[in-house]
């Protein structure tokens, strides 16, 4: 990913968000905050530490990640590309760099009231660990850690 794709991430990342985060976020009272988000990607860019990534069909962005050494920061895919394995595919890619980058434990963290997000890592071998953080972003709602070990990892679509 490189600064210039940030207006295509956020092209990409709103609706989804919107979509899947309504009743955590009600967009009447706290609506998906662009520039805050688009200034976090451009900070997580220049970051030596941070990897982020865009998947693309043809010229389109579709979906981005983002990985801190041994932290998922930021998986997700285009609204219509939900339910076609781009997401799964991603996911895979990501674990397989982890394990091979020498990461025995990974972890994320997915917001308590985002039911299709905690369903999609579930099924992909992420566990509760039980401890809980707070977001930054009003009004605070609870996010859930994850975790699993990459080194067990199996691709799971082929």
């Amino acid at each position: 990913m490189t600064p210039g794709d940030v207006p295509a991430v956020l092209a990409v990342q709103e609706p989804g968000a919107v979509r899947a985060l309504s009743t955590i976020f009600p967009q009447d009272e706290y609506p998906f905050p662009r520039e805050d988000i688009g200034r976090t990607w451009l900070q997580e860019i220049a970051d030596p530490g941070i990897e982020c990534a865009v998947a693309v069909r043809g010229e389109a962005v579709i979906g981005f990640a983002a990985v801190r050494g041994a932290e998922l920061l930021h998986l997700g895919t285009a609204v219509e590309r939900w339910g076609t394995g781009d997401a799964e595919r991603m996911h895979d890619a990501i674990l397989e760099g982890m394990r091979e980058g020498g990461v025995g434990r990974a972890f994320l963290k997915v917001f308590e009231g985002n039911a299709r997000a905690r369903r999609f890592y579930e099924r992909l071998g992420w566990r509760r660990t039980g401890e809980r953080r707070v977001s930054a972003f009003p009004p605070h709602p609870e996010l859930l850690v994850y975790e699993r070990d990459p080194a067990g990892f199996s691709q799971t679509s082929r």
